[in-house]
């Protein structure tokens, strides 16, 4: 079995900075593609950033120059730096990877974390 634990998140005024992280344990062989997602009340998860195995980056429109996520392949982790950040980026967070268990046959699975709330005042 695999787990994601996430921590970092909390409350922080208009244009403060958080850093978020989220690691993964069990049985794993490799991790392939790491992101984060968020969640607004009332809102859809969207996709915020995503690095793949190789170390390309993508992001969001509304969060390019402000978020930078970077991998650990040592550690088995994802961290996403929030620069700059506004109210309407208020939402719950949320890791996945795509992992390679060590079981042999099970394939490429998605694993979530439980989420961490970031909230931003004005």
């Amino acid at each position: 079995q695999v787990q994601l634990v996430e921590s970092g998140g909390g409350l922080v005024q208009a244009g403060g900075s958080l850093r978020l992280s989220c690691a993964a344990s069990g049985s794993i062989f490799s991790i392939r593609a790491m992101a984060w997602y968020r969640q607004a009340p009332g809102k859809q998860r969207e996709l915020v950033a995503t690095i793949t195995s190789g170390g390309s980056r993508n992001y969001a429109d509304f969060v390019k120059g402000r978020f930078t996520i970077s991998r650990d392949n040592a550690k088995n982790s994802v961290l996403l730096q929030l620069n700059s950040l506004k109210p309407d980026d208020t939402a719950v967070y949320y890791c996945q990877m795509t992992i390679r268990s060590i079981v042999v046959g099970l394939g490429d699975l998605e694993y979530w974390g439980q989420g961490t709330q970031v909230t931003v005042s004005s």
